[in-house]
C-alpha cells in the first residue's frame, strides 16, 4: 500500500517529468541555455500559473505539504496536462476529479460510444449522462422502449420517464420497487452536486408532477448499483428477463452505460 510519502514522491517526479519534456516555443519562450528547446525552468512553471517558485519546487520535491486543489489545477493547466493526467495529480493529491458541470443543453453520446451502443447487438443499450438523461441508445432498447425516439430531447431522462411516462409504468413488472431503486441510486450519485441548477430544476420537477417521487425523495434513500434481474411486459414480445449491468468508459467517465443481457427462464 503506498504511503503518502510515496504518493508525494510520484507527484513531484511526474510534474518534474512533464515539464522537462514541454516545448518551449509552445508557450512562446526562447530557448534556454545552449539552445535547449525543450523543458520549462521552475522558475517559469510558477511564473505562469502564478504559484510562489518556492512553493511549485516543495512539489516536485515531494515535502510534505497540502496544495489545494486550485494549485493543481493551475500548474495543470500551465503544463497543459490531458485529462487523464489531470486526474492522475488530483488523486495522487488526494482530491477526486471535478465532476463535468451541468449543462442544459441535451448531451448526446460522442460517436465512438454509439458504435459501441450499437455493437452490443441485441442486447438492449443506453447511455445515460451525470442528470441520467438518456444521451444515446441501440435498436434493441428503442424496440424495448420505443418512446425513446419520440420524447421531447430536454424530457428524454430516465426518472422523468419512469415516474411520468405511463408506458415505463406498464413496461416494468414492479414498477414501485424499480422506480424507489432508481430513485435512491440517482440519489446517491448526485448527492454532491443537489444546488447544480439542473439537478434542482429536475427534481422540483418532478416532485411537482409525481407524488410518487416526491414521497420517495423526501424519504432519502441512498442505494449503490448492482447489477440485478430486471423483469419486462411488453406488449409485443411478452414478459421479458434481462440482468441490468452498468459500466462506464474509461475515456468518457462522464457517461455510464447500462446493458440489458438476457436470463434463460
Amino acid at each position: 500500500m503506498p504511503t503518502d510519502e510515496d504518493r508525494r514522491g510520484e507527484l513531484g517526479a511526474f510534474l518534474r517529468s512533464v515539464r522537462e519534456r514541454v516545448v518551449r516555443a509552445e508557450f512562446g519562450l526562447p530557448p534556454a541555455g545552449r539552445g535547449r528547446t525543450v523543458g520549462l525552468r521552475r522558475e517559469e512553471v510558477s511564473y505562469l500559473s502564478g504559484v510562489s517558485v518556492t512553493w511549485y519546487t516543495w512539489l516536485e520535491q515531494g515535502r510534505d505539504i497540502n496544495p489545494s486543489r486550485q494549485v493543481l489545477d493551475a500548474v495543470g493547466r500551465t503544463l497543459r496536462l490531458g485529462v487523464a493526467e489531470h486526474r492522475y495529480v488530483l488523486n495522487l493529491a488526494g482530491f477526486a476529479p471535478l465532476p463535468a458541470p451541468p449543462s442544459h443543453e441535451v448531451a448526446t453520446v460522442p460517436s465512438h460510444l454509439q458504435r459501441f451502443l450499437d455493437a452490443i447487438g441485441d442486447n438492449p443499450a443506453y447511455a445515460l449522462t451525470a442528470e441520467w438523461g438518456i444521451a444515446g441508445w441501440n435498436d434493441a432498447y428503442e424496440r424495448l422502449y420505443p418512446n425513446v425516439a419520440t420524447t421531447a430531447p430536454n424530457e428524454r431522462n430516465l426518472l422523468w420517464a419512469v415516474f411520468t411516462d405511463p408506458a415505463v409504468r406498464a413496461l416494468l413488472a414492479d414498477w414501485e420497487l424499480t422506480s424507489q431503486r432508481f430513485l435512491a441510486e440517482f440519489r446517491a450519485e448526485i448527492g454532491s452536486r443537489l444546488g447544480d441548477p439542473v439537478l434542482a430544476d429536475l427534481v422540483a420537477r418532478l416532485s411537482d408532477v409525481s407524488p410518487a417521487f416526491r414521497a420517495g425523495w423526501q424519504r432519502h434513500s441512498i442505494e449503490g448499483f448492482e447489477s440485478r434481474e430486471r423483469l419486462f411486459h411488453h406488449p409485443e414480445f411478452g414478459t421479458v428477463r434481462y440482468e441490468h449491468h452498468q459500466l462506464r468508459p474509461s475515456d468518457q467517465p462522464e457517461f455510464q452505460i447500462v446493458v440489458y443481457t438476457p436470463l434463460a427462464d
